[in-house]
């Protein structure tokens, strides 16, 4: 047939099939594929496939496709990242997904971070890192034995725990190793604070010293009190200086009963009272948490008074949180959170059987919470416990238990590095101290 005898049988044709209905045009189409031979069938395989796997990620512009990946949530995507490289190469690249999901997860976003892959990689560790908590799989436990009487006094930083002991002895920790890096001889330690060179000990011998790492000398002894020192703040010189004192310490001891907690903390809001950058002292005891001021007043007057009911039967436990913006307290009632700028109650968080919980650490995602045969984390978004780790039977005496929190910025979301080190520490009967560690991602 004639070129333009073709084109004409052609456009004839095509006017015919167009004003057939869908079923006729099926049935034309497969009376035509049933006459056509090898070359035609390979022709049409070649063509459908263009026609009918249209890739389109490769062919949208970028920005439109990302914005299109923003509905999909991120397990779709991880395995959408399984069609094709291409696929996996844009889906990867895709940041503001990645850093929406790492978000709903919990965890911290560092936006100076320009990586167009990295996101997807933390998101990956920050996935299984929840499914670890999830399961209850996220932390490791592990013993520091060297004590030979009771381990009463604990304080951690930046990775090392320092123990103080009946046995008349201070020992500094590295937690990652377990090793003893300085062992001295000392009183009986009741608390204890270090820095690089030097350990400040509060003793039931009613004073408080201050030693050498290095040589394990007795460098300063503070007598004045008629009971053992429970509570040591350390502060630097510069602190006394701008507050002209005129005997500049290193060192501020405050003496308290066991069932009082004692917190020396920076502001960061502004207050009627105070200014950003003002130290607050909180104190609490059974039943109220009252707020003083630093300044040269020797009787100073109490700020204000916070408590969580009137019924003397409803105590706050003993443990107290003070970040300079926000005041936390549990309590038979739940987890309370004061406004600091206002002294306004927040929330109140009753998770079920509260009342046995007690607060270790709180952040802006993150609770850690315990009691006798749990750590706990809560979220604070949900109010609701994510994962829990068996506790041993830690040591209890009439003077209280020893445990601590160590690190603490997770609280405040995890990022992948924050989410290592110690978690949780105690002393045991045995004279050993319990260490409850995150576990390697793996």
């Amino acid at each position: 047939m004639e070129k333009k005898d073709f084109e004409a049988w052609l456009d004839n044709i095509s006017v015919t099939f167009f004003s057939l209905t869908d079923l006729q045009k099926n049935e034309t189409l497969d009376h035509l594929i049933s006459l056509s031979g090898a070359v035609q069938l390979r022709h049409l395989s070649n063509n459908l496939e263009i026609l009918l796997k249209r890739d389109f990620l490769k062919l949208l512009p970028l920005e439109l496709s990302f914005y299109l990946l923003k509905w999909l949530d991120p397990q779709t995507l991880l395995t959408c990242c399984l069609v094709s490289k291409q696929w996996n190469k844009v889906i990867s690249a895709c940041t503001e997904v990645w850093q929406t999901a790492c978000k709903n997860l919990g965890w911290q976003i560092d936006d100076s971070v320009q990586d167009p892959l990295h996101w997807k990689k933390v998101y990956l560790k920050a996935i299984l890192r929840m499914k670890q908590l999830k399961d209850h799989e996220a932390f490791e436990t592990s013993s520091l034995i060297g004590h030979s009487a009771r381990v009463y006094a604990l304080y951690y930083k930046d990775g090392l725990l320092c123990t103080g002991s009946d046995d008349l002895s201070a020992k500094l920790w590295d937690v990652s190793t377990g090793q003893c890096i300085y062992g001295i001889q000392t009183h009986t330690c009741a608390t204890v604070k270090f820095d690089e060179q030097k350990l400040v000990t509060g003793s039931f011998d009613n004073t408080v010293a201050c030693w050498e790492w290095s040589s394990g000398a007795k460098i300063q002894h503070f007598r004045g009190h008629t009971g053992a020192g429970m509570s040591v703040i350390v502060l630097k010189p510069s602190y006394f200086e701008r507050h002209n004192y005129n005997e500049k310490k290193c060192c501020l001891s405050v003496k308290c009963t066991v069932k009082m907690k004692v917190v020396l903390q920076k502001c960061k809001v502004k207050s009627l009272m105070h200014s950003p950058g003002d130290y607050i002292l909180l104190s609490a005891d059974k039943y109220e948490i009252k707020i003083w001021p630093i300044g040269r007043e020797i009787n100073c007057k109490c700020l204000k008074t916070l408590s969580v009911s009137e019924d003397r039967s409803i105590s706050l436990q003993p443990r107290l949180h003070f970040d300079g913006k926000y005041i936390v307290c549990s309590s038979a009632l739940g987890l309370y959170q004061w406004d600091f700028a206002s002294y306004d109650i927040l929330r109140v968080i009753k998770p079920p059987d509260f009342a046995n919980l007690s607060l270790l650490g709180f952040g802006d995602i993150f609770a850690l919470l315990f009691d006798n045969k749990y750590l706990y984390i809560m979220d604070l978004r949900t109010e609701k416990l994510i994962s829990r780790w068996p506790l041993p039977e830690y040591r209890k005496s009439k003077r209280g238990s020893s445990f601590l929190a160590g690190e603490m910025s997770w609280l405040n979301g995890l990022d992948g590095q924050n989410d290592m080190g110690l978690v949780f520490a105690t002393s045991m009967p045995d004279h050993s101290i319990h260490l409850v560690l995150w576990k390697e991602h793996g």
